[in-house]
């Protein structure tokens, strides 16, 4: 079994900063691509990054130049990091992870942007 833990959501005022981090765990042989996924209020989950094993990102186009994602392949966690933050960024994110061949996804983290 795999297990994918997020962490790192909260409050922040517009402008502000956040770092999500997401750790797997569990009986893990390959971690392929590892990324980030949110859901608004009434809306369908959408993409915000991705992240391969060699690193190659891909993100939406809405957080481009804002968000950051990174990974640590020792430490099986993948990043988050976010900038410039903006009340349409109010989400739950959810991590998803690419693990022995199969999707897995977290339990989301909620992050609120006041404006």
């Amino acid at each position: 079994q795999v297990q994918l833990v997020e962490s790192g959501g909260g409050l922040v005022q517009a402008g502000g900063s956040l770092r999500l981090s997401c750790v797997a765990s569990g009986s893990i042989f390959s971690i392929n691509a590892m990324g980030w996924y949110r859901q608004a209020p009434g809306k369908q989950r959408g993409l915000v990054a991705t992240i391969t094993s060699r690193r190659s990102t891909n993100y939406a186009d809405s957080v481009k130049g804002r968000f950051t994602i990174s990974r640590d392949n020792a430490k099986n966690t993948v990043y988050l990091h976010m900038n410039s933050l903006k009340p349409e960024d109010t989400a739950v994110y959810y991590c998803y992870g690419r693990v022995n061949l199969n999707d897995w996804w977290g339990q989301g983290t909620q992050v609120t942007v006041s404006s």
